[in-house]
């Protein structure tokens, strides 16, 4: 019999509309003002750390909406931006500096709908809010690194050449004095460094007939410059991706300032840990000659250096970096299957392998300690425990260096390209140091110098407008299809409401980020989801014309549109995809929200709608269809 539906399609269809209303249900519960608490570095936060921020917010009598605890950290839901506010400035003053504290915008859903896996999609910046920070690269660090690297290359350079020099030392001035012990060597020096290093710039002292003044030309300069910048920027774009943040913005502002863009983010705080960090490994061999006596006495020999392991033991290291973090070309966090602590496992590249070989062979039973260092940038802070501002009435930024020993392991062999690191407290901070290895070295340290959170006011003027637009596409839609196709037309608007539905569960379950340039393709899917109906409709009537009996139009009407439909879509879906291929951002936004309304307009603009006019019509005897 014509016109009839398979069970299997009934099964079929209710199920995925099931589905589609379970995921979307989510994003009706809107967002929260929150507070996100971390511990500082990745610690992990236990039970004691929710009781003490309960019992700071109840001394201040601030009323919190929710709390809850994970994996991820503390969550605090407030019912006002105002009360979120308060609550993040008196935590920040009362915790210290073992906690992470960032503002953020927190899901209203209950919590049986996101411990199924039912979550809200991402709102873009200019919707949903999110995290807007500016960043400025050290570019004196930058440059003073290189001069390092430069006063290296010289002594190497003379010493292979047999002159013999006293020292090169960098001034205040940026230039590198090099005292050569034969004053009658100093031309040779001069000719011989001009030659290895054409672009420095060389100048001899008349007063000193021993000094040679070597600095960098303004070119360099300005490569150096131009070269940190943009390392900095590819690896923090490098780190924001592996923070699974959709359709971030990373992007130069000026000649020494990146802006970076998180919306929809949830974990901001460890977002700010990340990009803040500048952290890097440095191999040493230990000295174990000085290193009982050093320890006494806290006085490290020429050569070598005391630091200190983070439970404040000291041990004295060689000052020579065996290699660093630079020469790491991968690095994953994971458990150790004997003890089942944290390790990163590392991979050097192959130039650092031979060096690797070569030093642990030669040191087999000694010890070869990992040593981490981080920048960290703050405030300066006087005597009174005041800010200290600057002539501009700006604060007074001061960089303090993290040097800490993670582990000083014995070399029972001779270790090659890949070997791992132990000694790190919790598995978060292996996953955030082999993130921050993989993604590669800062070029030179970063400070967030204005970190602004785009609140709900400014997302839901924008969601207004969006929403607005949606229900006005709709409902002229739905005039048009009731007036021109009356019964027909009501199975059209059915398929259109579940076609919205399904395209914001598919957008919850990819944890997609919706932007403005995203509405507008879910605004033309509306309008071309029922394209589909109208050219099965208009078939329909044309066979009606042609004579057909209601039910044998029908049939044909379907089957004879299919194609037509189908290339039709397949088109419009290739160009999204080249949009989403090679567009940036926004456009990427409109591209998804565009090809998931294709796909889901044809499930519902065919299979549902038959399904609708079959159960209306099918098997019934019918002189005249409403069309």
């Amino acid at each position: 019999m014509l016109n009839q539906t398979a069970w299997w399609k009934y099964l079929l269809v209710v199920t995925v509309v099931t589905l589609g209303l379970f995921y979307a249900l989510p994003n009706l519960f809107g967002s929260d003002p929150g507070v996100q608490v971390r511990g500082a570095r990745g610690l992990s936060l236990d039970s004691s750390a929710l009781e003490k921020v309960e019992a700071i917010l109840n001394s201040e009598s601030i009323p919190v909406k929710a709390i809850k605890q994970d994996s991820t950290g503390i969550k605090l839901h407030f019912d006002d931006p105002q009360t979120q506010l308060l609550a993040k400035d008196k935590l920040d003053s009362a915790l210290g500096d073992s906690y992470s504290l960032a503002l953020t915008l927190l899901s209203g859903a209950p919590s049986w709908l996101t411990d199924s896996g039912a979550l809200p999609m991402y709102l873009g910046l200019d919707l949903r809010g999110g995290v807007h920070f500016l960043l400025q690269v050290d570019m004196g660090n930058a440059i003073e690194r290189n001069q390092l690297q430069v006063q290296d290359n010289i002594k190497s350079t003379l010493r292979n050449n047999k002159i013999r020099y006293r020292s090169v030392n960098r001034n205040s001035a940026g230039q590198l004095e090099t005292v050569i012990r034969n004053p009658e060597q100093r031309q040779s020096a001069r000719d011989l460094l001009k030659k290895e290093f054409p672009d420095l710039v060389l100048t001899e002292d008349q007063g000193n007939s021993e000094l040679l003044l070597v600095q960098l030309s303004d070119r360099q300069i300005e490569e150096i410059k131009l070269s940190a910048l943009e390392q900095n920027r590819i690896a923090l774009r490098n780190r924001v991706d592996q923070l699974g943040v959709a359709e971030p913005i990373v992007q130069q502002q000026g000649a020494d300032r990146i802006v970076v863009q998180l919306p929809g983010v949830q974990d901001t705080a460890r977002a700010k840990e990340i990009l803040g960090r500048a952290a890097t490994l440095e191999m040493h061999l230990v000295d174990e000659k000085n290193n009982a006596t050093a320890n006494d006495t806290g006085q490290a020999p020429p050569g070598s250096k005391l630091y200190r392991f983070r439970d404040g033991r000291r041990i004295l290291l060689k000052k020579r970096v065996v290699y660093s973090g630079d020469n790491i070309v991968d690095a994953a966090a994971s458990l150790d299957t004997q003890t089942g602590s944290p390790i990163v496992s590392i991979t050097l590249d192959s130039a650092t392998a031979s060096i690797n070989s070569r030093i642990t062979g030669e040191n087999i039973g000694k010890r070869l300690a990992v040593v981490y260092q981080e920048l960290h940038s703050e405030n300066k802070i006087d005597d009174n425990g005041s800010l200290v501002l600057d002539e501009n009435g700006k604060p007074v930024r001061v960089t303090t260096q993290l040097e800490e020993v993670l582990t000083a392991p014995v070399i029972r062999s001779q270790l090659g390209k890949r070997y791992q690191i132990e000694g790190i407290s919790s598995v978060d901070e292996a996953r955030d140091l082999a993130l921050m290895l993989r993604a590669g070295a800062l070029a030179a340290p970063v400070e967030i110098i204005e970190e602004r959170t785009v609140g709900p006011s400014l997302g839901q003027a924008n969601i207004d407008q969006g929403l607005t637009s949606v229900v006005a596409g709709f409902v002229l839609v739905l005039i048009f299809m009731l007036v021109f196709y009356r019964m027909f037309g009501v199975a059209a608007t059915v398929a259109l409401t579940l076609n919205l539905v399904l395209i914001v569960s598919v957008l919850s379950m990819l944890q997609a980020t919706l932007t403005l340039p995203g509405v507008a393709g879910i605004v033309l899917t509306v309008g071309m989801a029922v394209d589909a109906n109208v050219l099965i409709f208009e078939r329909i009537r044309e066979e009606i014309r042609n004579g057909n009996s209601p039910q044998a139009s029908i049939h044909l009407g379907y089957d004879r549109a299919l194609s037509t439909i189908v290339d039709a879509n397949i088109t419009t879906l290739i160009a999204a995809i080249v949009l989403f291929s090679f567009g940036t951002g926004p456009i990427k936004g409109f591209a998804v929200t565009l090809s998931i309304g294709i796909l889901t307009s044809m499930f519902t603009a065919i299979l549902v709608t038959r399904m609708i006019i079959n159960a209306i019509f099918g098997g019934k005897t019918i002189k005249q269809l409403s069309i």
